[in-house]
């Protein structure tokens, strides 16, 4: 289950940021929703993305407990991610998380509703509508000046409290996004290398019982 929760987990920051959307709930900074509004266009312009990123792991104490590598194919609502032999694909309608070690895969359904982050989350319309934003300022990493923007959730289940994005000012991109858990765990995610051409096929978000053989299945979708 931890596993599950983790490849669950890191959708939220992978597939790509907000529509343009605005509903006025709360007090967002205006200058934020500029630079997301920028963001989000980007984004809203590729039919299909692929996501090359790294995954840190940091607890409460402050250690890091882990450093992953993984990668991520959308389009739309429909996702393909592959990270520590684990793979999850979303048709839009279902969700099938694969396990190597157990070679089982669990189908539920697609919940976007979901407390716990998601693909579409970050690369979609989630800002106007669930979070309070606004812009902390401008940071340099090597050659690239960052602009940090604060997100906090308006719905206080969430199993989180705070999101930071790190924006490439210049290409107007996701550099990294940050979550912090309620239970004092941190997620980071950096964009190592991001493609925005891409076209894929239906089933290439469509678990395939033929390429993994001997494949127990388990359906909780009832």
């Amino acid at each position: 289950m931890k596993k599950r929760f983790l490849i669950s987990s890191v959708l939220f920051l992978l597939a790509g940021t907000v529509l343009a959307q605005s509903n006025n709930i709360g007090k967002s900074d205006a200058e934020a929703k500029k630079v997301l509004d920028a963001v989000s266009a980007k984004l809203k312009s590729y039919k299909g993305v692929q996501v090359s990123f790294t995954l840190q792991i940091t607890n409460a104490a402050g250690k890091t407990e882990a450093t992953k590598n993984g990668n991520l194919t959308m389009m739309g609502h429909k996702y393909h991610l592959v990270m520590a032999g684990q793979e999850i694909f979303c048709d839009g309608s279902n969700v099938w998380t694969y396990d190597k070690s157990t070679n089982e895969v669990t189908l539920t359904k697609y919940d976007p509703s979901s407390k716990t982050i998601s693909p579409e989350n970050i690369f979609t319309d989630f800002y106007d509508k669930d979070f309070l934003y606004k812009l902390n300022g401008d940071t340099r990493h090597g050659n690239k000046t960052l602009q940090e923007i604060e997100l906090t959730p308006i719905n206080k289940t969430k199993t989180f409290f705070k999101v930071y994005l790190l924006i490439d000012k210049s290409s107007k991109s996701i550099y990294s996004v940050k979550w912090l858990e309620k239970n004092g765990t941190k997620y980071t995610i950096t964009a190592n290398r991001l493609i925005g051409s891409g076209q894929f096929s239906e089933a290439s978000f469509v678990f395939d019982k033929s390429k993994y053989p001997g494949v127990e299945e388990v359906d909780l979708r009832n």
